[in-house]
């Protein structure tokens, strides 16, 4: 099952220390069921009921609760999973964390429950549980993560090693992993890539010098595009191989499913914290689709998640903060179902762009009718039903299956940590500035300090993908690469052809921007040249009219016209400003200070 909560460290007495208070006789009783014997008769002095217990010279063991879910692939049609408590004793207590697959070992107790604390009749329903005597890690066909601790769950031979170094010394190990990564989805080369760097991650840094704090090294990567272009299926895919991995629906989690919710323990009847999917997916890969259906409250959630990787609880007294470090994979349709390319990325699936700024990958997967590329893609699915596959020999055996897919990326984990050298630093330097430089001549901003860190993270995956312990130049190049296919494609101006990053930052891109503001100049030009008019107003259709013959007079917006948003999205400005003063819903005038009404009342009433 899966281990959803794990309770704070009990002692529990073992051996109980006894001496009279009469004589000072010692004597030492084994707990046995719980119960303590307390001797009755002193064998020194015979005296009654002379014993007291002395806690500080008893011998205690360590106790901890857990409770045990069951993994869904095992609950039956129609029903939900179970529960069951376990007690863990001695040295297995604190084996095992909330998010973990295991197998126990253990002996099925019934106890009996008081019906009152004072009372000693019990109730006629026994409570159950399971006294464990091991746990192992029920890790089939996953990669492990790189453990702190040094706790390594998964003991690499000789042999497995000097394959997997001999494995990765290939040429194409780059694209023989690609080939092995979800071989039943057609081609999405490219979007395979970027999972791939998610499943290795970056080098994690802690540096604590200066005050800085620790860098993400996990990547997110957020799947954008028309329905039936397999999203779901490679969400499904990367559950089966990540570890520590929690698969959520957007319309079917809450904030608090996410995170942590506050709840009464049946055992001890304190205030607990029960983890969510991100606490659960620590160290792992959250899975959330239709990520677009989620509710605005639940999404907020994900903000101190993706960048700061932990989750500040304040409730019921209790204050802390959840470490969540979980690379998330998300995926999203599109408002109307299907992609429209005429609109930008945030206009297509009207997320937050302060979290759509969080994903270092932004895939834009679209259905696009091709003769060829659709005949390929159905004699796939064909043959992905038919007999032959069968007698593929490439398919029987191939020389990445998923059992060595994820014995290659838990060693790549655990013992690569590549390092930047000079010739990558320069190439990402490099890169960087001329990612900035690409729209410089029209003002547009197309890439953050949050795009660099994203670049550093991939190339960093991508040497480990090699099993190198340096980033070379390739990588660097390979990592811009991609994000140009991802998120730059999915930041590019539909207007202009622009790749424009202020289109996930802001939302409205820089050359919406320049319009806007320009609109405003010509608006208070206008109004200053007749004033009176300014006061009597202006419809809507008159200024906008005024509006066009000005940009065609000084040139500016022949080939681009400002569209009607642009021009109300100029009025609010202006209107927030206290310049101009909407009359109706199809006139305005220029705001007036008290001086001006009382002018305008008096010669309303001269007249």
């Amino acid at each position: 099952g899966i281990v959803i909560r794990c309770s704070d460290i009990y002692p529990e007495m073992k051996v109980a220390y006894f001496r009279c208070t009469v004589c000072g006789h010692r004597e030492t009783v084994i707990v046995e069921r719980s119960r303590i014997q307390e001797p009755t008769d002193c064998l020194r002095c015979r005296s009654k009921f002379s014993f007291e217990i002395i806690h500080n010279l008893c011998s205690f063991t360590n106790k901890q609760y857990v409770k045990l879910q069951e993994i869904p692939e095992s609950v039956l049609e129609g029903e939900t999973p179970q529960t069951v408590s376990l007690v863990v004793y001695d040295d297995i207590v604190d084996s095992v964390r909330p998010g973990d697959r295991v197998e126990v070992v253990g002996i099925y107790r019934a106890q009996g429950l008081r019906l009152a604390s004072t009372q000693r009749v019990l109730k006629s329903v026994y409570k159950t549980y399971v006294d464990v005597i091991s746990f192992t890690l029920f890790q089939k066909q996953k990669f492990f993560m790189q453990e702190e601790d040094g706790d390594d769950p998964f003991i690499f031979s000789e042999d497995l090693k000097n394959n997997l170094v001999e494995l990765s010394q290939r040429g194409d190990i780059y694209e023989k992993l690609v080939e092995a990564f979800a071989p039943s989805i057609w081609e999405n080369e490219d979007v395979k890539k970027g999972i791939l760097c998610q499943l290795f991650g970056g080098t994690s840094k802690e540096i604590t010098q200066g005050g800085k704090g620790r860098f993400r090294a996990e990547i997110n990567v957020l799947l954008v595009g028309d329905p039936s272009t397999a999203k779901s299926q490679l969400l499904q895919y990367v559950h089966k191989i990540a570890p520590r991995g929690i698969y959520t629906s957007g319309k079917g989690s809450s904030a608090v499913g996410l995170t942590a919710y506050v709840t009464t323990d049946i055992e001890t009847k304190e205030i607990i914290l029960e983890s969510g999917a991100l606490v659960l997916s620590d160290k792992g890969i959250c899975c959330i689709d239709e990520f677009d259906k989620m509710d605005d409250s639940t999404r907020s959630i994900l903000h101190e998640a993706m960048e700061q990787q932990t989750i500040s609880i304040a409730k019921r007294g209790i204050v802390c903060q959840l470490n969540a470090r979980t690379a998330i994979l998300a995926s999203a349709n599109p408002v109307e179902s299907r992609y429209n390319p005429r609109l930008s990325v945030v206009e297509n699936i009207k997320l937050p762009p302060t979290l759509l700024s969080r994903f270092d990958l932004i895939y834009l997967m679209l259905d696009r009718a091709n003769e060829g590329h659709d005949r390929r893609l159905a004699s796939h699915i064909l043959n992905m039903y038919s007999d032959e596959v069968m007698s593929d020999p490439t398919l029987l055996n191939p020389l990445i299956d998923r059992d060595t897919l994820a014995k290659y990326i838990s060693f790549s984990r655990k013992y690569m940590k590549p390092e930047l050298s000079e010739e990558a630093s320069e190439e990402l330097v490099k890169s960087y500035v001329d990612m900035r430089r690409i729209g410089t001549s029209r003002n547009i901003i197309t890439a953050t300090p949050r795009q660099l860190e994203s670049l550093i993270r991939l190339s960093e995956a991508l040497a480990k993908m090699r099993f190198s312990r340096e980033v070379s130049r390739e990588d660097v190049q390979e990592a811009v690469r991609l994000m140009r296919v991802a998120t730059q494609q999915a930041a590019t101006d539909p207007t202009t052809g622009y790749i424009d990053m202020d289109l996930i930052s802001t939302g409205i891109t820089a050359g919406s921007r320049n319009k806007i503001n320009t609109l405003v100049e010509y608006i208070k030009e206008i109004q200053a040249a007749d004033e009176e008019q300014a006061r009597r107003g202006y419809k809507f259709s008159t200024l906008y009219e005024e509006l066009k013959k000005k940009f065609e007079v000084s040139g500016v917006g022949v080939t681009e016209p400002f569209t009607e948003t642009e021009y109300r999205e100029a009025l609010k400005l202006l209107t927030e400003d206290n310049i101009v003063t909407p009359v109706s819903y199809t006139h305005l005038r220029a705001h007036e200070t008290p001086e001006h009404l009382v002018c305008r009342l008096l010669l309303e009433k001269k007249k």
